[in-house]
């Protein structure tokens, strides 16, 4: 296990963002980075970036993957994959807490219970008007 306490390895002053969301482990390839900045889905400084834009110690990276947007900002700057622990250490991560989920009772039937009865029917749709409007 590596420790948390150890130096940051060196690296270049900028890298090219394709490269550097690889290094710090945002994606799993360098092609996957290189495709999300090839879709529109990353950003450099609220501008549009393509895989070669190069990034900096202090830039703000805004990358969205798997349905979800990650705002980080640069703090080191690394061209080589590392490890998770050191990798974490390269960047601050500014992403929202997503929204709480509104949550109920699950209504829940017993496998092969059949179609609900009349009074079945009734009971749900009394149980799913108390819970409307949600929040």
């Amino acid at each position: 296990m590596s420790d948390p306490s150890a130096p940051l390895p060196s690296g270049p002053e900028s890298t090219r963002v394709d490269r550097w969301l690889w290094a710090v482990r945002l994606t799993k390839t360098r092609s996957d980075a290189a495709q999300a900045c090839r879709g529109g889905h990353v950003r450099v400084n609220g501008r549009p970036a393509k895989a070669a834009t190069a990034v900096k110690a202090g830039d703000e990276v805004r990358v969205r993957l798997h349905g979800t947007t990650r705002l980080v900002d640069v703090s080191h700057v690394i061209a080589k994959r590392v490890g998770a622990p050191i990798a974490t250490r390269c960047y601050v991560d500014r992403t929202p807490a997503p929204p709480p989920q509104a949550t109920g009772p699950v209504i829940r039937r017993d496998r092969g219970a059949g179609r609900p009865t009349k009074r079945d029917r009734r009971q749900l749709d009394k149980l799913r008007a108390d819970q409307w409007p949600p929040g």
